[in-house]
């Protein structure tokens, strides 16, 4: 169920419910019919008119539909009406969101994740649902937490709320230090990030032989993969996939993944992996900035990596009008390693634009700073004088300013 408020095209609702018959039978149900109403403002009480609510509970009658999606977040109070006068199940985008994460997160971090979102998420719908939010039987909406969870009181999933902070609090420190002993050993990080289904999984595998599951479905990887990758220089990074983005991306999500998402923060460089044959590149590319930019990360280096290039098969001029919009940018096919070359290139440029080569001369008596030099710069040449330790070494910028008093000419 679609609703064209005041202001949206109709080629956007249009889109966006293509997107959610695509979410609907990625959760495994099937669809069935899709309904839209143009509306100046969502109704209080019911989202949509009443009129076109008893449209739709006749609908769901004849075709015998047990479920119906809408296309956007509704307030409990909308939820609990809908569900009262059409007397079925009334699932939105968000909830819709959820459980196709919980059923996609396999690592421990990823379903401590879901749970948190899911219980965030059900929380305000408590009141005066006891009965309703038992939820028995099967389909969207009943997997997770929230079959042993959601006929507890509002104290109880407050407390199990806590504990999952804790939880993905204690996860994040971890997290952590792993990346405290990559920055030690000077390890440079790109985190893949794009919408769903854009390419990113496929490209992890083709560029680091892994073996991540890949599916032409939205949300077919959940949990965050790393894997190292060694450039075309012999300079080691570590390629870390994330989870994908998409429309209307549910805040409760959001907030429950920072400490995966984290992992764009604290990246060197993002790849920002795009669909260049989707008719709403434009659109996705939008929504994944509106992302990056709610968690902080809108000003970190990014490569664009226009993907699927072999579905513009004959358009060259094309593609190459959308490398130039995006600069720095590169065309590829992840599928068929096409473009690879181009994009390690690319990363290499990246990575040394972040170091400075610097001659210094250290005092014999600071050996902690040779230590220190040895840790976190490259080392060319190093020439013992008596008047001091000559070093010839390559220093992030980071590190310029502090031993700019050693430089030497």
């Amino acid at each position: 169920m679609g609703v064209q408020l005041q202001g949206v095209l109709t080629a956007e609702v249009t889109e966006t419910l293509d997107e959610l018959a695509q979410l609907t039978m990625s959760a495994g149900a099937e669809v069935l019919l899709t309904v839209q109403q143009k509306k100046t403002r969502p109704d209080p009480a019911l989202f949509i008119g009443k009129g076109k609510a008893l449209e739709i509970k006749a609908l769901a009658e004849y075709h015998q539909a047990d479920t119906i999606i809408f296309d956007e977040d509704l307030s409990p109070a909308q939820q609990r009406n809908l569900e009262k006068m059409l007397e079925t199940k009334v699932v939105d985008r968000a909830e819709l969101i959820l459980d196709i994460f919980s059923q996609r997160a396999h690592t421990r971090e990823g379903k401590l994740q879901v749970e948190l979102a899911q219980l965030h998420y059900r929380l305000p719908r408590l009141s005066g649902q006891g009965v309703l939010l038992s939820r028995l039987g099967g389909g969207i909406g009943t997997r997770g937490p929230g079959e042993t969870k959601l006929e507890v009181d509002r104290r109880r999933i407050r407390d199990k709320i806590s504990y999952l902070e804790k939880s993905i609090e204690e996860i994040k420190k971890h997290r952590g230090q792993q990346r405290s002993r990559r920055k030690e050993t000077q390890i440079r990080v790109a985190a893949l990030v794009g919408y769903t289904n854009a390419g990113k999984s496929t490209l992890l595998n083709h560029l680091c032989q892994a073996d991540v599951l890949v599916e032409d479905k939205l949300f077919a990887t959940l949990d965050p993969t790393s894997r190292q990758l060694v450039l075309p220089n012999g300079q080691l990074m570590v390629l870390t996939d994330t989870v994908g983005f998409i429309r209307k991306l549910p805040h409760q999500l959001v907030a429950a993944f920072r400490a995966t998402l984290e992992e764009i923060l604290e990246a060197d460089v993002l790849l920002h992996v795009v669909d260049c044959h989707h008719d709403s590149r434009e659109e996705q590319i939008k929504s994944v900035m509106e992302v990056l930019k709610e968690i902080g990360a809108e000003n970190k280096p990014m490569i664009t990596v226009l993907n699927k290039i072999d579905l513009l098969e004959g358009r060259q001029e094309f593609i190459d009008r959308m490398v130039s919009n995006y600069e720095p940018a590169v065309s590829i096919s992840a599928k068929k390693m096409i473009g690879f070359e181009e994009l390690e290139t690319e990363l290499m440029r990246q990575f040394a634009e972040d170091w400075n080569r610097l001659r210094l001369k250290i005092p014999h008596d600071r050996s902690d700073l040779m230590a220190h030099i040895h840790k976190v710069g490259r080392v060319h040449q190093i020439d013992y004088q008596p008047d001091g330790t000559y070093i010839d070494v390559s220093l992030k910028k980071e590190w310029v300013q502090k031993y700019q008093s050693y430089k030497v000419s």
